[in-house]
């Protein structure tokens, strides 16, 4: 059965979220040149409530537009620069012995650290060692710190949006497939086309910079983001999720044999719920009430491409994730209709 059909009141909402999309894309389009499908793409991440990872080489403005998407959002925003000397509380925070200076006793008080702001620019996460990649990732997970036996509740909205380059990884300590599993997205930041490179020449050197206006609140992001569980997904669509997920998995009945040849493993059930959340998050970006097999194809390598693995023969071949990806869409069609199969 497909979802309850959507409210007039979310309908009025939906109009909302589209028209704010568009004034985002105009104010980020003052410092940023291109990249609408990875601005696209972090939108969808930030309403349906998880966070992105942002690879590309240096140079390609990942920081300048996570900073900007900030002023545009109206944010509190903190940038952390992982480095190897890095610590969790240095994140998270530590407890000071502060001296009351009426009655000068001494007690404990708890110093914030930079994770507690809404936008969270985690740059370069691979350049930090495990243990402190995995306290970002248990606030990213839990959005709560827990600091001297005390939890600490993040605010509202949270959103964190890490970095991290493919260059030079002597020295570096390169995250996990399990903890990459919690991102909800992983976003490849590409060149600029040759126009794009020309007008960021001209615009950069001419010394011309325009101020970012905000155009959307922090108390708007949650309502989006509440209003995309209510985003109707019909059985054909949900279908097509479905069969994409379990056609990654090798030695799955419904695997195809390039799965079975080239694919170390495939997405978990994570996958199929980031394919549907995000394609219903999309949805509402352009102004339409329903999840389509367009929305779910537009958000399928960035929610796969870090939970789908070559093994080291497809590597050797030049078979890389996004390839496999760009197989399995052409193997898996969009127009059967999938049943739900029975218990």
């Amino acid at each position: 059965m497909a979802s309850d059909p959507i409210s007039q009141s979310d309908v009025a909402a939906v109009q909302e979220c589209e028209n704010a999309y568009g004034k985002l894309r105009d104010e980020l389009a003052k410092v940023i040149v291109g990249q609408s499908d990875v601005i696209e793409q972090v939108l969808v991440a930030m309403f349906a409530r998880g966070h992105a990872l942002l690879e590309g080489v240096p140079g390609l403005a990942k920081t300048l537009l996570v900073s900007s998407l900030a002023e545009s959002l109206h944010l509190s925003f903190k940038r952390i620069q992982f480095t190897p000397d890095l610590m969790p509380s240095d994140i998270t925070g530590t407890e000071i012995i502060q001296e009351d200076l009426e009655t000068k006793k001494r007690r404990y008080e708890f110093l914030e650290g930079p994770i507690f702001a809404n936008l969270i620019l985690a740059d370069e996460i691979n350049r930090t060692p495990p243990k402190t990649q995995a306290a970002m990732l248990e606030a990213m997970q839990e959005r709560q710190v827990s600091a001297g036996g005390t939890i600490r509740k993040l605010p509202s909205p949270f959103f964190v949006l890490a970095t991290q380059n493919p260059l030079e990884q002597e020295g570096t300590y390169p995250m996990p497939e399990a903890q990459l599993d919690r991102f909800l997205l992983h976003i490849r930041v590409d060149y600029p086309s040759g126009a794009e490179e020309w007008e960021i020449a001209r615009r950069i050197t001419s010394g011309a910079q325009e101020q970012i206006s905000s155009c959307m609140s922090g108390e708007q992001i949650v309502q989006f983001q509440d209003l995309v569980k209510r985003v109707p997904v019909s059985d054909q669509v949900l279908g097509y999720a479905w069969a994409l997920i379990r056609a990654t998995r090798p030695g799955a009945p419904e695997a195809p044999s390039f799965v079975n040849q080239w694919v170390a493993w495939g997405a978990g059930p994570r996958g199929l719920l980031t394919l549907v959340t995000c394609a219903k998050a999309r949805a509402i970006l352009y102004g339409r009430y329903h999840a389509s097999i367009s929305d779910v194809q537009a958000m399928v390598k960035p929610a796969l491409r870090h939970r789908l693995a070559a093994n080291y023969s497809a590597q050797a071949n030049g078979y890389t994730s996004d390839k496999l990806i760009e197989m399995l869409l052409e193997e898996v069609s969009s127009e059967k209709t999938y049943a739900c199969p029975a218990a």
